[in-house]
């Protein structure tokens, strides 16, 4: 081959590479200097009200004024989350469809039933924003005890004798009870309502014995005395009951269940794209008006790096997994 036919061929070459490679390259300088340029939407898989909106919209309003357009919250409840989760899942990767995603939708509802989304393949997340404990209170009326571990000796002496509440099979609050039953060895009768609000009504009108529901929610009744605050579910005590022990200092080993929620992208968006939110999303999580709204929800402000999610939705997905298999928890 003469020296110019070779020259000609690596020049081709050279040309075709350049043009495999231009659409990575424009795209990724796209993505390092990125400004949105028209409104976010900001996809809350609940209905108007409940503490996921609240956050949805606290956040969504700061977000608007650092990033410069408008953060817009759609509110796409049913299904547990999953209608809305399934929504991002299926928009474009390209910054202006983000999801406040909850535990319930990335790590429980996977293991009991298959999703029209792949909770890891399918989004990129962005960082965690709270966590919710939940605490286990008695009707005091029902259950003699003053303590967890006065609790746990009753229970144990009569076996099948009390019941525990929760807002329905699969749910946050369930699988919290049932991880109580296998880690402390306990027999209790799981009695399912349809929500939170119905299981702790139950609790308090004396049809069931004992429930887990948030710390905020539980408060007024504590503080009535109407029901008794047993111990927080969560490796860390709750601002909210400072005093009570966790379930973990209680004798309970491992013990550690919370509800949480944070934000996330359609796959394959931009990784910095994913960094310019995440930062954006710690700078929010510093404010004191943000700090002190999450903290009167109850909730407990968490931030950190896109992985610490991903660790977080593999780890709990591991671990409900077991539980849900081990009990053979099954949906109706």
């Amino acid at each position: 081959m003469s020296h110019a036919r070779t020259l000609r061929r690596r020049i081709v070459l050279a040309a075709a590479a350049v043009l495999a490679i231009a659409p990575i390259l424009s795209n990724v300088a796209w993505a390092s200097d990125w400004t949105p340029t028209r409104p976010i939407k900001l996809v809350v898989p609940s209905t108007p009200g409940g503490g996921a909106d609240i956050t949805g919209r606290l956040f969504g309003e700061k977000l608007s004024a650092a990033l410069g357009q408008p953060v817009v919250v759609e509110n796409k409840g049913g299904a547990g989350g999953l209608q809305g989760t399934d929504s991002v899942a299926k928009s474009a990767p390209d910054g202006y469809t983000l999801l406040l995603g909850s535990d319930y939708a990335f790590t429980v509802y996977p293991q009991l039933r298959k999703p029209p989304y792949d909770p890891v393949k399918d989004f990129e997340p962005i960082g965690l924003i709270e966590n919710l404990p939940l605490v286990l209170t008695v009707n005091p009326q029902r259950v003699p005890a003053t303590n967890m571990k006065e609790l746990l000796a009753l229970v144990k002496a009569n076996p099948g004798k009390y019941s525990i509440a929760s807002s329905g099979v699969g749910a946050s609050n369930h699988l919290a009870a049932e991880y109580l039953k296998f880690q402390a060895g306990l027999d209790l009768l799981h009695v399912p309502y349809k929500g939170a609000a119905e299981a702790t009504t139950a609790v308090l009108s004396g049809q069931t014995d004992m429930v887990f529901n948030s710390p905020a929610t539980l408060l007024p009744h504590f503080q009535t005395g109407k029901l008794k605050a047993m111990g927080i579910s969560t490796a860390s005590r709750s601002h909210i009951l400072p005093d009570l022990p966790t379930l973990m200092e209680s004798g309970v080993s491992s013990y550690d269940i919370g509800i949480w929620f944070g934000f996330f992208f359609p796959a394959n968006t931009p990784k910095p794209i994913v960094d310019r939110v995440n930062a954006e999303l710690q700078t929010i999580l510093a404010m004191p008006d943000v700090r002190k709204k999450i903290f009167d929800m109850g909730y407990t402000p968490a931030g950190g790096k896109p992985e610490l999610l991903t660790d977080r939705v593999k780890a709990d997905s591991a671990k409900f997994g077991k539980l849900i298999r081990d009990a053979n928890i099954k949906l109706d």
